[in-house]
This record gives C-alpha cells, sequence and structure tokens, in this order.
C-alpha cells in the first residue's frame, strides 16, 4: 500500500512538472510573437514618418547627368591646354618651332632654322621635379660665297642647348623653375654651330589666369671651353610669351 501511495505521488510530481514546463514554452512564445509585432509596427510607424527612406532607391541616382559629364570633360581639355603651354608642367611633350630669317647675304638669302623641343619631367622627390628641356636646331644656313653661286649653302645640325630645370611639384599661382643651361658644340658644320661649349643659368615664370597662359623665359650662356680661333660666346635670351 505504501509502495503504490508513493508510485501515485511521483507520477502527480511529473504531471505539475509537464504543465509548469509547457507553461513555460507558451508564455515564451507568447513573448516572441509581442516582440515581433512591436518591431513591425515600429517599421510601419518610421516609413510612415520618412517615406523617402521607405522608397527604393532611384537607379539613376548614382549616375552622372550629361551636363556634370560635359563640364568635367571641358575642365580636363582646358587643363590638358594649360599643361601644353606650361614649358614645366608634370607632362612629356614635343614642341617643333620654325624659325625664318630673311635677308642673310649674300643675295638676301633666308636662313631656316627647325628647333625640335622636347620636356621630360623627372620626379626627385615629393616636393620637387627635375625638367629637362632639349633643343636640338635643323639649320639650312646659306653659305658665304660669290653671288654667282648663290644658292649654295649647307644643312644639318646645329648646337644643342640643354636646360635642366629644378620646379616644385604643387606651384602656387606662380609658376617658376630655375636651372642651368648649357650649350654644346655639336654643329654638324662650322657653319651652322659656335664650336664652343656655353653654360650659365636659366629662369622660368609664368601664370595661367583663366584661359590665358602669360610667361618669361630667360637664360644667358657665356662661353667656357672651346675652339680657340672662334669667338667667345655671351649669349642671351629673353623670351616673353602670352597664348589663350
Amino acid at each position: 500500500m505504501k509502495a503504490t501511495r508513493g508510485k501515485s505521488l511521483i507520477a502527480v510530481a511529473l504531471l505539475l512538472c509537464g504543465v509548469a514546463a509547457s507553461t513555460s514554452r507558451g508564455a515564451r512564445a507568447q513573448t516572441q510573437s509581442d516582440d515581433a509585432a512591436s518591431s513591425k509596427q515600429g517599421m510601419t510607424a518610421s516609413a510612415q514618418e520618412n517615406p523617402a527612406e521607405a522608397k527604393p532607391s532611384d537607379k539613376n541616382s548614382g549616375k552622372a547627368k550629361p551636363e556634370e559629364k560635359e563640364a568635367a570633360a571641358s575642365a580636363g581639355t582646358e587643363a590638358l591646354q594649360k599643361a601644353t603651354q606650361n614649358p614645366v608642367a608634370s607632362l612629356i611633350s614635343v614642341p617643333i618651332q620654325s624659325n625664318n630669317n630673311f635677308s642673310i647675304s649674300p643675295g638676301d638669302r633666308t636662313q631656316d632654322v627647325l628647333n625640335i623641343q622636347p620636356v621630360v619631367p623627372i620626379g626627385i622627390s615629393k616636393d620637387w621635379n627635375l625638367i629637362v628641356r632639349w633643343i636640338m636646331p635643323i639649320i639650312y644656313q646659306p653659305l658665304p660665297i660669290p653671288p654667282a653661286a648663290s644658292q649654295t649653302g649647307v644643312y644639318g645640325f646645329g648646337d644643342m642647348v640643354p636646360t635642366f630645370f629644378l620646379s616644385p611639384k604643387k606651384p602656387g599661382k606662380l609658376i617658376w623653375a630655375l636651372g642651368p643651361v648649357f650649350q654644346s658644340p655639336t654643329a654638324t658644320s662650322t657653319f651652322l654651330g659656335q664650336g664652343k661649349l656655353g653654360i650659365g643659368p636659366s629662369a622660368v615664370a609664368l601664370m595661367q589666369p583663366g584661359h590665358w597662359t602669360v610667361g618669361v623665359l630667360f637664360n644667358n650662356v657665356w662661353s667656357v671651353a672651346g675652339s680657340g680661333v672662334r669667338p667667345s660666346i655671351n649669349s642671351c635670351c629673353n623670351i616673353s610669351s602670352t597664348t589663350t
């Protein structure tokens, strides 16, 4: 009889535990359901207060407008034009200049000088560029002979003139550079060069307000070596430019 009563008490205890566990699971499920409903209501209220945030983003919002593209292209073209007019820009360029000098004796003839002037920038530090500007003249020179042979002349290379400019990578409104200039006795004929090695200072300064480029390039060369029978060199070059 005692054993039967003990088993009955155990069964009642197990039944009460099962009821308690079932009640706990139901309460937990109800709590999760209430939390989900509350979160959904919060999202709905936020969407009602900020309808712009609830709408999907415009597919074309990240694309540049045609006007913006055109303005960017125009700005890039203008920057490139200014760089080509800047003799110390961080841009490799090869300007070509043709000069015709009239009234060369005998017979008032014309001397032709074609200058090929490559400009090569070399970064030597984070703040400075070394700009190499090399002038290679190709010359046709009428020869000083009697008028009976007035068409005679000589054609070839003249004396090459390299310049080495030191220029800041990020200049202000005033763009400037300084460095030495050399004259090399590389002429292929005595009629096309001065037969002297020369050296001197060179400087360039320019500004580019709006669509304009205004500047000056100056150098002076003195002979330091070369043929003793040729005259000494003391040549100055002062070139100013104003372009659009």
